[in-house]
């Protein structure tokens, strides 16, 4: 059996962290507000992305439905960076790894924004996943500094970053991409992070507390390819085959990387998560309510965004017809009327608003993200009265009840923003939640590992939830079929634009994981107790 890191006698719980107990009001408040900024760059570029990519898409014409991948290879890619990052910052320092952090999702930026290679781009996407990271050292910086008291409401509003950056972030990203193009948001993230580094640098203080042991690599290659051949197969499966041998060797080959890292997870003296707190009851159910949770956000983030964008079918064919035209024009010199080219989509679709990033933005994202920043505030306030399980609960109700919705109604720009204030609000209420029962379950010298393996599930089930969504909408295309002046008509696959039918099943795929959470959330004992801010005493 493996032994977990051990803390220096000076740093034992209970002893000084660095915590901010004599320091002002203002003092603390600049604290939390600098670090809650610095990492906000996770989840506004994930939002920016997720709403961009029907506007990104066409940059990239050979990656096809692979283009999600500009959101799974980043919850892949911070779903194993992750627990690294996390146990760094236990052995190194919470603040310099969030510094380091933050420089390589600087340089990711700079990538992403500067090519027009697709495989380039997604190099830069994996340098930004170290952003995922940044969140979860940010947790256990507000556990180790912020006074006891403070800490539940901190996580609160440290989660809550995400209900900000779904205010704020498709109104920065719409405002960028149609007044000039999608590298634009690239560049601004950039920028962010430029001025907000020497800004951490000088306002946060180092947290004193440190871990022993080192970091195991080898863990972290079986889990971070054990986890990029299971989404392969998951994302792939229906263009090779679900069943093709050369397939299934994806999906065996990243099982058994998986159980393997478990092995030797048990047998290292330093393992890059503790298999003995991860099978805890305190910390095995709150991340397995992660796993599904955070499936159903990988699902919301790409669907909506990406529906609403799409053009209305009526105005799609008049382009087909039109794009036709030209081509008849160019190849013989006639100009046919458009009375002879009939286009018929198979099998159709009923969504489809054609609304600019911008409306997207104002119309949905930026009601979603003011309900999401209250209503983190205020599961912060309860999991100080009431514990964090309640909260927790009313989150992944509200999760079910508007992923029903979305996939029973008709899919309207209207629907969609009404059911994205209800996903607001659940946004809010698990996002810090999570934090705030994970911080309850483990020892102070564990935070950063702790965090770590919440930040690797949340970003794998995440990248899970589009990984499936793009199986289904995969197996769900349209094709066009053009007939000129009566001739046979000409098949074609119709690009970036899928059926009713994969969208409608991510929607009640998404639906099902989180009532599986929500199930697995009724039996957990954990987190009936008011919050206590990390004193820990289990």
């Amino acid at each position: 059996m493996s032994t977990t890191s051990t803390v220096d006698s000076a740093d034992k719980p209970g002893s000084d962290t660095g915590r901010l107990d004599e320091s002002s009001r203002l003092r603390i408040v600049a604290v939390l507000a600098t670090i809650v900024l610095y990492t906000e760059v996770a989840p506004i570029q994930f939002t920016m992305v997720s709403a961009a990519l029907q506007k990104i898409a066409p940059s990239f014409p050979q990656a096809g439905p692979n283009i999600t991948w500009s959101l799974i290879v980043f919850g892949l890619i911070g779903a194993s960076a992750s627990p690294v990052i996390g146990k760094l910052s236990d052995i190194w320092g919470k603040k310099r790894i969030l510094l380091i952090a933050g420089v390589m999702f600087a340089a990711g930026c700079l990538l992403s924004a500067t090519t027009d290679n697709w495989a380039v781009f997604l190099t830069g996407r994996c340098l930004q996943a170290t952003a995922a990271g940044m969140t979860i050292v940010a947790y256990g910086l507000i556990r180790d500094l912020l006074p006891h008291k403070y800490v539940p409401i901190g996580l609160g509003i440290s989660a809550t970053g995400l209900g900000f950056s779904a205010a704020v972030a498709p109104i920065v990203a719409g405002y960028l991409v149609d007044q000039h193009s999608w590298r634009a948001m690239f560049w601004v993230l950039f920028a962010f992070v430029a001025v907000m580094t020497p800004l951490v640098a000088f306002v946060v203080p180092e947290s004193k507390l440190r871990a022993h042991g080192g970091v195991d690599l080898t863990g972290a290659v079986l889990l971070s390819g054990g986890m990029a051949m299971t989404l392969l197969y998951v994302s792939k499966g229906n263009d090779w085959g679900w069943s093709k041998p050369t397939t299934l060797a994806w999906l065996i080959g990243g099982i058994a990387a998986l159980a393997l890292f478990v092995v030797v997870e048990l047998r290292t003296r330093t393992p890059l998560m503790d298999m003995r707190l991860l099978f805890s009851p305190r910390v095995g159910l709150v991340l397995l309510t992660a796993v599904f949770a955070a499936c159903l956000v990988g699902v919301h983030s790409y669907a909506v965004a990406y529906m609403v964008q799409t053009p209305p079918q009526s105005e799609l064919e008049t382009t087909i017809v039109s794009r036709t035209l030209d081509q008849v024009a160019q190849s013989t010199g006639r100009l046919l009327p458009p009375e002879l080219v009939q286009v018929v989509l198979t099998p159709g679709y009923h969504y489809g608003d054609g609304l600019s990033l911008m409306q997207f933005a104002l119309r949905i994202g930026l009601g979603q993200g003011l309900v999401a920043m209250l209503f983190g505030v205020v599961a912060g306030l309860l999991a100080r009265r009431v514990g964090a399980r309640l909260p927790l609960l009313a989150a992944l109700a509200l999760f079910v009840i508007t992923t029903v919705t979305l996939a029973v109604l008709p899919h309207t720009w209207q629907v969609f923003a009404l059911c994205s204030v209800g996903f607001g609000a659940a946004l809010g209420l698990y996002y810090a939640c999570m934090p705030i029962l994970m911080v309850e379950a483990v020892p102070p010298e564990q935070q950063g590992i702790s965090g770590g393996m919440l930040g690797a599930t949340q970003s794998l089930s995440t990248a899970i939830g589009t990984a499936v969504t793009t199986a289904f909408v995969s197996a769900n295309p349209i094709t066009t079929s053009v007939s000129i002046a009566g001739r046979p008509p000409q098949d074609s696959t119709l690009p970036n634009v899928f059926a009713d039918k994969g969208y409608e099943l991510g929607f009640w795929f998404g639906a099902a994981a989180a009532a599986c959470a929500l199930v697995i959330a009724l039996v957990m004992k954990h987190g009936r107790t008011p919050a206590t801010g990390g004193t820990f005493t289990h």
